[in-house]
């Protein structure tokens, strides 16, 4: 069993600052991500809606890799406020796959999508069945829903 580490905590409250600077939404969760490589260096960060209204925060950091040369993904973690999504119909790819096709082998969230938009996101038992590990930092919860949760929903 894994443990979540200080470094961990540090790295999750720099994506929830991330999710502050998304543009407000009534139909989707402000989501911040950074992608961390195994040496603790910063690989690459996004948030929802950065780049256009249907972006998600893991795949706007994704995006940025470009060509990143991909045997640095190897050891990486990705750091997301949410649970990265495991339906979506504005894309062709989830979160989800998108993570898992990166190849990055390990995922911190905050807390898990609840079923205001998705009834049952599957997104932590999807990448854990592709040998992800996935870590849930349970006290930065409300903290992360807190800054994360669609405008006009409590």
């Amino acid at each position: 069993m894994s443990v979540i580490t200080p470094t961990d905590r540090q790295w999750l409250m720099t994506a929830i600052e991330l999710a502050r600077k998304c543009p407000p939404s009534t139909t989707a969760f402000s989501v911040g991500a950074v992608i961390v490589d195994a040496e603790g260096n910063e690989i690459s960060r996004g948030y929802s809606r950065e780049t256009d209204p249907r972006v998600h925060a893991e795949e706007a950091a994704l995006a940025k890799l470009g060509t990143i040369d991909k045997t640095r993904l190897k050891g990486s973690t990705i750091y997301s406020t949410l649970e990265p999504c495991s339906e979506r119909r504005s894309r062709p790819r989830t979160c989800t796959q998108l993570i898992i096709e990166a190849g990055i082998p390990r995922v911190v969230i905050a807390w898990r999508e609840p079923s205001l938009f998705v009834a049952d996101c599957q997104g932590v038992e999807l990448l854990a069945n592709h040998g992800i590990e996935v870590l849930e930092v349970p006290d930065l919860a409300a903290l992360a829903s807190a800054v994360g949760m669609p405008t006009g929903h409590t």
